[in-house]
């Protein structure tokens, strides 16, 4: 059974516990996310001017549309603000920011019946999992504009611990990082690079989909099986996730059970202490890359 918290107090420790076992936690706004939110908007709102950005796509041409996001996203991922704000984010909702390092955040771009490859790709069923994240992962996301049923993730809580058939076993994080990921930019109307993908049908339905004002953060497991659902809304969804590991939980093994993901390599190497922005020691990502080879 998946639960799903809201505005919970428990501690960081007990809402880890909560999220590998498999339930959801969603959260209101807080200062510092509906900062982070602010200073998305501002950002995406210069860009596409003088259109708003969740309608833009309706004024503009896919290369056009594209040639925007190739600035604005990584522009975004790699401001100092950005870090800053998803760590005070982190210590709003109880982290230990001593012991919490982060991935960047991600500045989404969801497109309704336009734009579907590169910078507007919509991720089909998925675990984080089977794109080398470690399973102690903790995903965080967040609307930057007002969402809607059709336009959000839906969460298929059965498979969290059932196993599905999927091609993980092709993925490497390593081999991604030299050739797929510097090429999302040149994907503008077809979607060339392989990625893990499910190879049985599952059952879609019923699924879990949450919707939080702009702000609001959807906290879960990297191993949730998870979809992005078909944007019909007619506006572009724009949205922020970041990730987060605690150093105890990749130290001593903690996290989701792993119950199909079949992945080489670890995107630990790409994750920054919130203090900080120190990444994790080598020695301690080879042993958590050790500790799972063996499993």
């Amino acid at each position: 059974m998946t639960v799903v918290y809201f505005d919970s107090p428990m501690s960081d420790d007990e809402r880890r516990a909560k999220l590998f076992g498999g339930d959801l936690f969603v959260y209101s706004p807080t200062p510092n996310s509906r900062a982070l939110v602010e200073f998305a908007q501002k950002m995406s709102e210069e860009a596409f001017a003088p259109h708003f950005p969740p309608d833009a796509q309706h004024h503009m041409g896919g290369k056009e549309y594209v040639d925007v996001l190739a600035v604005l996203k990584p522009t975004f991922i790699n401001h100092a603000r950005s870090k800053e704000l998803v760590s005070a984010v982190m210590a709003d909702l109880g982290a230990d920011v001593a012991e919490t390092y982060f991935d960047v955040p991600r500045l989404r771009s969801m497109t309704s019946e336009f734009l579907n490859a590169g910078l507007t790709l919509q991720f089909e069923t998925h675990r984080d999992t089977w794109f080398s994240a470690p399973f102690c992962q903790v995903n965080w996301w967040m609307p930057v504009y007002d969402v809607v049923e059709t336009n959000v993730m839906a969460f298929h809580p059965r498979y969290f611990s059932g196993s599905t058939i999927n091609s993980s076993r092709d993925y490497d994080y390593f081999e991604w990082v030299q050739t797929g990921r510097a090429s999302a930019a040149a994907q503008v109307d077809i979607e060339t690079r392989k990625q893990p993908e499910l190879e049985q049908e599952i059952e879609m339905m019923p699924d879990i989909r949450l919707i939080t004002p702009p702000g609001g953060l959807i906290v879960f497991s990297g191993a949730q099986l998870h979809t992005t659902v078909p944007n019909t809304s007619g506006k572009t969804r724009f949205s922020i996730d970041f990730r987060t590991v605690n150093r105890r939980d990749v130290e001593s093994g903690l996290g989701a059970p792993n119950v199909d993901s079949a992945c080489t390599g670890t995107n630990l190497g790409d994750f920054l202490r919130a203090t900080d922005l120190q990444t994790l020691p080598q020695d301690v990502i080879d042993a958590y890359v050790k500790q799972v080879a063996a499993v």
